[in-house]
Parts: C-alpha cells; structure tokens; sequence
C-alpha cells in the first residue's frame, strides 16, 4: 500500500512538472485558436461617392472577421439597392450569401442571385457573381439568365460593369423571343 501511494505521488509530481509551459508559448497558441468575430443583426450601411449615396445594402446578419486576411460575411442573405445621383432606385440585387475578401476588394455572391436594373428593365439570375472592386466589374462563370423586354438569353459565363449598364454573355446557350403585349 505504501508503495502504491508513493508510485502515485510520485506520478502526480512528475504530471504538474511535465503541464509547465511558458506563458508566452500559451499566449501564441491560444492566438492560431482565436478568431476575433464582429456580428451584427438587421445592417442597413449606406455608401457614398463624393457625397452621393449610391447603394444602400440589407441584410439580417454581418460577420466580421478580424484574421490575417479580414473577411466579411453575409450567411443569412443580403440585398443592395442601386441609387442615381437623384436617390430614385437604379436595381435592385439580392443572394442569399455573400463574403467580402477586405484586401483583396472581392466579393462573391452565391445561391439564388437576382439583379433587377430598373433603369433597363433587366433581370440577371444566376448561381454566383463575383464582383471585383479593383476593375469595377461584375463577372460569373456559371450559368445565367438575363431578361428583357424582348428576349430571355441564356448562357454560361457572363461579365459586366458595376453598374450592369453594359454586359456580355460568354456562352450563349439559348435565346427565346418575346412578343410585345
């Protein structure tokens, strides 16, 4: 019995001695462990050129993320509403995700995407768009529709300006006419 509790002791000493670790070794792993999470509910944020509002964008949730690379994300949906100098609503674009890539001036839009340009009558559906700041254009390589007045196109790859005022299908994969009414 005595040789038991010596064992034991023993054991429990070398176990606490073996746990010691350096605080800072502590510190710089718990910080590969930690990402730092902004989240708000019910965002509303207007942006502005040269005192211009020129999108308002919704959504009900934002996560930020504070990483090496900050990331910003829209798990729950997000809408945008495009404005002309005269604040009357140019289109209209919705998703139900979005991730902005801060540094890289990147954001990916993805699942059940609809972009209505008012000012045209248009309508975008697709699967994902990515929209690159830098270059101020809006592109997808998946399948898209755009409506019109006149036709319905469809097609495989698309690229446009910001503002969807000009645009081009890759791959054009269907045209259906439609008649005036």
């Amino acid at each position: 019995m005595k040789t038991i509790l010596i064992s034991f002791i023993t054991s429990l000493c070398f176990l606490t001695i073996a746990c010691e670790n350096d605080q800072k070794e502590v510190e710089e792993l718990s910080k590969q462990f930690e990402t730092a999470v902004e989240t708000v509910k019910n965002v509303s944020i207007l942006y502005s050129e040269k005192g211009h509002v020129k999108i308002r964008l919704n959504a009900p949730e934002l996560l930020r993320y504070k990483t090496d690379k900050p990331y910003t994300e829209f798990t729950k949906g997000i809408s945008l509403d495009f404005f002309d100098d005269s604040l009357r609503i140019t289109g209209k674009l919705t998703a139900n995700y979005a991730i902005r890539q801060e540094r890289d001036q990147m954001t990916t839009l993805k699942d059940h995407i609809v972009w209505d340009n008012a000012l045209k009558n248009e309508r975008l559906e697709t699967e994902e768009l990515i929209w690159n700041e830098k270059t101020h254009k809006v592109y997808s390589d998946k399948y898209v529709k755009i409506t019109t007045d006149d036709e319905s196109i469809t097609g495989e790859g698309f690229e446009a300006n910001q503002d969807f005022s000009h645009y081009k299908i890759r791959k054009i994969t269907g045209t259906v006419r439609v008649k005036g009414q």
